[in-house]
């Protein structure tokens, strides 16, 4: 656990750079996270030249014999296992203490086959969303699930989770991958699918955040695309409303043979007010606006969302590129938390390439100390929630943390059955009719609370915990790559941990890697935190 008071020098650094925010950001942190981006795509074009997906065996052998070596050591000196690569190139919050565990690299940074027949495509974890856009959509293809995040990995998803706006379709982002290839705690490779000697392996990856394995390649379900997205703008007053077009326009009250949209989304400007957007897969129609919205000039997505609020319903086309990465440059909203003018539109027109700041960047800069300055002054919360609950997920949301716009996608939840990994089973009462699936939703909070903006007292860990309690007792459940506020008692209420404790000890990761609840929990000791503010606000 980091400290959690910052010296007193540190503390008015620390103020003062939070007074000035904007200030630094400007000048600091757009430039140098630009060179820094600079870097990493010079390195990755570099690493690029030299790429060879035939190497993809002998570098999985390098892998193991790492490993290998890692058993002969004397037990006394084994330290857990972990991958190498550094924190803060992760896009989680937290700050897993890696300098504590046995690191092992993992040089895996290939697309290695695409399989047209079948339908996949068979890549190194270490692929990003970036990577598999710029190889697949001029191919005529995409991830069944894509998230809009270009530095995000696919192996990084692969262990953790993830949702897009064609998950009420697709389901989540392990829902997608048919196969998983692993090396295990004794250096052996094997390969995890639904219908083999490791389906057990193969139910409890996802969500296991690297504490059972070693991932050097997966398997993933592609769909055939066209290149734009013709997309609809449908602003909604009423929160009943909305709530309902969301319902209905995902699946949620029935099945097929009802022809539901490639891609739908909601943004949540109020209790009373959103926009919700329904796309398909489209060829080019001159007839209808070209939006290339990721363009740097281009204004914010949810700020262009937002605008329709008063223009009224409306159709666009969206090069499919664009659309998938439409919330990277601003992050979805949290940049104007960093920057209040950063829609303007002479600041987009001269230095909107700068955006957005790289993540990788200011994890990088993150010292322990702001880092526990800023903890307690931002949410940044994804909760996958029964689409039912839609009302009170947005009432509970507002009520915490007075936080707007809220993001809402739907997602199929299927019913794989207990002990089917670590995701309970949707509760009966969730389910379609007629199917084996519940459609839930990601609600995205981000950025810096209401109380906090107005210098009121809020106390974070109240709020979390609070919000995590409303998500066990729906049947819902917490990504974990954000912080989380749960004992690991509550931790085990909110996910079924049973298949994933045999599949521990029969695939002997007990005593080789850290355990899922150890791998994710925050850095900080969120409960002095949490203490520290009750007696601030007392």
């Amino acid at each position: 656990m980091i400290s959690m008071s910052p010296s007193p020098v540190k503390q008015r650094l620390i103020r003062w750079l939070e007074e000035h925010r904007e200030l630094v950001v400007c000048v600091f942190c757009l430039p140098a996270s630009f060179v820094f981006s600079v870097l990493l795509r010079a390195r990755a074009w570099l690493r690029s030249l030299s790429s060879d997906p035939h190497r993809h065996d002998s570098a999985v052998r390098g892998i193991q014999a790492k490993v290998q070596q890692w058993n002969k050591l004397p037990e006394k000196d084994r330290r857990l296992l972990c991958i190498s690569r550094p924190n803060w190139l992760s896009l989680s919050t937290t700050f897993f203490p890696k300098h504590l565990h046995h690191q092992v690299a993992i040089p895996l940074y290939d697309i290695l086959e695409l399989d047209k027949q079948a339908m996949t495509v068979r890549v190194e974890p270490m692929v990003t969303i970036g990577d598999i856009t710029e190889y697949l959509i001029p191919r005529g293809y995409s991830l069944a699930v894509t998230i809009e995040l270009t530095d995000a990995t696919l192996g990084g998803l692969a262990f953790g989770t993830g949702m897009s706006t064609h998950s009420h379709k697709a389901g989540l982002y392990h829902e997608t991958i048919t196969s998983y290839e692993v090396v295990l705690s004794d250096g052996s490779l094997i390969k995890a699918t639904a219908d083999n000697e490791h389906s057990d392996l193969y139910k409890t990856l996802p969500w296991s955040h690297g504490s059972l394995g070693f991932l050097v390649a997966l398997t993933l379900k592609i769909v055939k695309v066209k290149p734009y997205i013709k997309i609809r703008y449908i602003p909604v007053k009423g929160q009943k409303k909305y709530c309902d077009m969301i319902r209905e326009l995902s699946g949620a009250n029935e099945a097929s043979p009802k022809i539901f949209p490639d891609y739908i989304e909601g943004t949540i400007f109020s209790k009373e007010e959103a926009v919700i957007m329904v796309g398909d897969y489209s060829d080019y129609d001159p007839k209808i606006t070209m939006n290339h919205c990721s363009q740097w000039h281009k204004p914010w997505f949810y700020k262009h969302v937002e605008s329709f609020l008063q223009k009224g319903e409306s159709v666009e086309l969206i090069p499919l590129r664009d659309y998938l990465l439409r919330h990277n440059r601003a992050i979805f909203w949290v940049v104007e938390d960093m920057l209040s003018f950063g829609n303007n539109p002479l600041f987009r027109l001269l230095f909107g390439w700068l955006l957005p700041p790289k993540p990788a960047f200011l994890k990088f800069t993150t010292t322990p100390g702001i880092r526990a300055y800023t903890f307690v002054r931002q949410v940044f919360q994804d909760i996958v929630l029964p689409i039912k609950e839609l009302e009170r997920q947005i009432e509970t949301a507002s009520v915490l943390f007075d936080k707007f716009p809220l993001l809402v996608y739907p997602c199929k939840i299927v019913d794989r059955g207990p002990s089917s990994g670590q995701l309970k089973h949707p509760d009966k009462k969730y389910l379609v009719p007629g199917t084996d699936y519940a459609m839930y939703n990601d609600l995205g909070v981000y950025g810096v609370p209401g109380k906090v903006k107005e210098k009121k007292p809020y106390n974070p860990v109240d709020a979390m915990r609070k919000m995590e309690k409303f998500t066990r007792d729906v049947g819902g459940y917490s990504f974990l790559y954000v912080d989380l506020f749960m004992t690991k008692e509550e931790f085990e209420e909110m996910f079924d941990l049973s298949l994933y404790e045999k599949v521990r000890k029969k695939y002997k990761a007990e005593g080789a890697f850290p355990h899922l609840y150890d791998k994710v929990k925050p850095e900080i000791d969120v409960f002095a935190i949490g203490e520290e503010h009750a007696i601030k606000d007392s």
